[in-house]
């Protein structure tokens, strides 16, 4: 059975539906299998120039030293991941765990 979506309709000038409004993580959840959607602010991130595993991390409000620590390695070693704008399958997958990510959101096809 599929959970019901909260949201809410916003009706046009000629009272008609013309947006949906709904919450992000019902979103995320209902969209996912489809694409690896990026927030604006990760997308803006990357084009300042920070890599997306950077600028997830800014986004989501974590330091260095606590992604590293959820990946059980040192800020240093972290930090030389972080920069990496070319990162192996293997560790894009432990880093967007430890985000809560899904790894093909570190990714740019």
């Amino acid at each position: 059975m599929n959970k019901p979506i909260d949201f809410q309709t916003i009706l046009g000038a000629d009272g008609q539906p013309a947006f949906v409004v709904m919450p992000y993580t019902d979103f995320v959840e209902r969209f996912a299998g489809e694409r690896d959607m990026l927030p604006h602010a990760v997308v803006e991130a990357t084009i300042d120039g920070a890599t997306l595993t950077k600028a997830w991390r800014l986004y989501l409000g974590l330091t260095q030293v606590e992604v590293a620590d959820r990946l059980g390695i040192t800020q240093p070693s972290y930090a030389v991941l972080e920069a990496s704008k070319k990162l192996r399958k293997s560790s894009r997958e432990r880093i967007a765990a430890a985000l809560g990510i899904q790894p093909g959101q570190l990714t740019v096809d």
